[in-house]
């Protein structure tokens, strides 16, 4: 019996056979995908992108995840009784919530993402690790110092943040032993690293997942976010930036509130040797397999 390409299977088939060419371009890629709190929300999602995650690696990629958890920390402080406070959308981070947070972060959150995706890939023998950026000395960060302009005044006030750092060194070793290896491993990173004198800081997940794409020469970086890329003035969806073209989005206004964090760090990935950095809605089921290994690509690249 003759079978037309419309019946079952093979639609399929036809994606499969137009997949190829991406799947041989990303063979043996590095890709480093920002987990980002607000596309973890729904469960049913979050298992997709653990599926998504080890066929990554059965296509011959090595997936490095880091995940953020602002929402989640923000619901165990409520819970706590300890009110948040944000300045230029970093948490201000006192002892009590950097305790909370390392505890959401490294505990709960981080197993769960290792855990769905050793579920997934169970048959495969895909296993996810948990790890933070303290592990074997993977983050190693600075407090982090910011200021800002006092309103009708040229005068700057520092604002102290707390236990919130930026990274100073990044030792990609450990991460490079599991995703190099012969078994299928895929880390899972938590925002969290520590200073030369032994103190815990909380890291804004895009810094850690830009500084470490940059360290591990990633072919790909992609942030997961709630939003479908950056949209122009008239809120159609940029599909390509430059370096150039992504720091005037910032000047001249189209790009606002968080996309500016996020084009600073593909702009910051990129200019460390990530060949290209891509911002996307996590939330869309299969939003990483569109992007890699389809012509239409899932949200806006910034390359240089």
């Amino acid at each position: 019996m003759t079978q037309t390409p419309d019946e079952p299977g093979w639609a399929t088939a036809k994606t499969l056979a137009e997949a190829l060419p991406y799947i041989q371009v990303h063979d043996n890629a590095t890709v480093v995908i920002k987990y980002g709190g607000h596309a973890m929300g729904e469960e049913a999602v979050a298992k997709l992108f653990a599926a998504d995650a080890v066929l990554l690696r059965l296509l011959g990629m090595r997936p490095v995840v880091v995940h953020g958890g602002g929402p989640q920390i923000s619901r165990m402080l409520d819970r706590a009784g300890v009110k948040s406070t944000f300045v230029d959308g970093l948490r201000v981070t006192d002892a009590a919530t950097m305790e909370v947070a390392e505890m959401v972060l490294s505990g709960a959150i981080n197993k769960e993402i290792a855990n769905w995706i050793t579920k997934a890939g169970a048959t495969a023998d895909v296993r996810g690790v948990g790890l933070s950026g303290k592990d074997a000395g993977i983050m190693t960060v600075e407090k982090a110092k910011r200021a800002r302009a006092v309103v009708g005044s040229a005068i700057e006030e520092v604002i102290d943040l707390g236990f919130v750092g930026d990274p100073t060194r990044v030792d990609p070793k450990l991460i490079r032993s599991l995703i190099d290896g012969e078994d299928h491993y895929i880390p899972v990173i938590a925002p969290i690293g520590v200073s030369e004198d032994g103190q815990t800081y909380n890291i804004n997940a895009d810094t850690v997942a830009g500084a470490l794409a940059g360290a591990l020469l990633a072919k790909r970086m992609l942030l997961l976010t709630d939003v479908a890329g950056v949209l122009d003035a008239k809120g159609e969806l940029v599909r390509q930036l430059t370096v150039a073209q992504a720091r005037a989005a910032i000047a001249d206004g189209v790009a606002t509130g968080g996309m500016i964090p996020k084009l600073e760090t593909a702009i910051a990935a990129v200019q460390a040797g990530v060949e290209a950095v891509v911002i996307l809605d996590g939330r869309r089921p299969h939003a990483m397999l569109v992007e890699l290994f389809t012509e239409h690509g899932a949200g806006t690249l910034v390359k240089a």
